[in-house]
């Protein structure tokens, strides 16, 4: 299950995920700085299944009903690694789950 993780994660949470999960991020393939729109469609033509993002605009931003892949908002008090580590677990299991495409919340 291949997913990206937006700018607005800290990198280091990539070791964070079952093994089972390939998970990249926006700086490693080199799209740093892509606006959200072009971001989704460029994720889903790689095939990864979601974007995980703290950017908890995004949903707004973007028509749901044309999203090319799912977007997964991670819900934090803070953007740290250690807030967001405990909710992977979280991340896991709601993609584990089956996603249709649409935005998902995932709350500390």
């Amino acid at each position: 299950m291949k997913l990206l993780l937006d700018e607005s994660i800290p990198r280091k949470l990539v070791a964070s995920f079952p093994d089972h999960f390939e998970v990249t991020t926006v700086q490693l393939m080199g799209w740093a700085g892509t606006k959200n729109g072009a971001l989704l469609r460029l994720a889903a033509d790689r095939g990864f299944i979601a974007l995980v993002t703290a950017d908890k605009g995004i949903e707004y931003q973007q028509n749901q009903a044309k999203l090319p892949t799912s977007v997964v908002i991670m819900r934090a008090h803070r953007t740290r690694l250690l807030d967001l580590v405990p909710l992977v677990p979280k991340v896991a299991t709601l993609i584990e789950g089956g996603l249709e495409i649409g935005v998902y919340h995932v709350d500390a």
